[in-house]
């Protein structure tokens, strides 16, 4: 293993510790990879984050040999999705897949998340869309997964958590903060009436004006966010506390 690519290992590790200690994950049930040449490097499978180590980070094939792996732990129950969103999507190089609480929550229902606020389209689009359902690991998931990542940069999991993307580490993990953020605020929305929606235009004019401005992603994990507990649905969405501010906001 060359610098670089060992760099790319200790991130990995680093971004995965990072999304636990800060509850955007729980336990070993979310996992990360990233491109790296003609490979991608992925977490291995059911290993705590902290105790895992870079030379643990599995190594998968993009274009041959589909399936095959190198390194002394298996790689995720997840490589399939992973390995078919990179080969399908030659503009990304990091995926993040996690179990937060509200992108979870409305993945349970199976719904999309709609226009409720712009920051949606920093996504690819007028909703972040969820998938059908297939058990974890299967061909099934990963062709579910592919289409409803189809031109944008997260999804919803059905009955099961969610999915971001990013061209670096920090931006895929900037849009997994985003998605459970915005996850939140639809799901309390609903807990007093339901959100008033966006229309197409304004969501154009919105991807328009990013255009211009970029995510503005750190070279650095994002700052910490609190993830706080699911509200309960006979109370105010006004009794929820306020979150510290999100990592890396897009300017709008």
């Amino acid at each position: 293993m060359g610098k670089k690519e060992d760099a790319i290992r200790q991130s990995i590790i680093d971004h995965c510790r990072w999304m636990n200690d800060n509850g955007l994950n729980q336990g070993t049930s979310g996992n990360i990879s990233v491109r790296h040449k003609d490979s991608i490097l992925i977490t291995p499978s059911g290993i705590p984050y902290e105790t895992m180590t870079p030379d643990m980070i599995a190594r998968m094939p993009l274009d041959r040999d589909y399936g095959s792996w190198e390194g002394p732990k298996r790689p995720s129950s997840e490589w399939r999705f992973h390995l078919d969103i990179q080969k399908a999507r030659p503009d990304i190089n990091a995926i993040v897949h996690t179990h937060s609480m509200y992108a979870t929550i409305l993945a349970m229902t199976r719904r999309d998340i709609p226009p409720c606020h712009y920051m949606i389209a920093a996504f690819g689009g007028p909703n972040i869309r969820c998938s059908g359902y297939a058990r974890f690991g299967t061909p099934e998931l990963s062709k579910l997964a592919v289409e409803a990542l189809e031109d944008r940069m997260g999804c919803l999991l059905g009955s099961h958590g969610m999915i971001a993307l990013g061209d670096t580490l920090e931006k895929a993990m900037w849009y997994a903060v985003e998605l459970e953020t915005i996850a939140k605020q639809y799901y309390h929305t609903l807990l007093i009436g339901g959100a008033v929606m966006m229309t197409d235009e304004q969501i154009a004019e919105t991807a328009a004006g990013m255009k211009g401005y970029g995510l503005n992603a750190q070279d650095e994990a994002p700052k910490p966010v609190e993830v706080a507990k699911p509200a309960e649905a006979e109370k105010p969405a006004g009794a929820q506390k306020p979150t510290r501010k999100r990592a890396a906001p897009v300017k709008g």
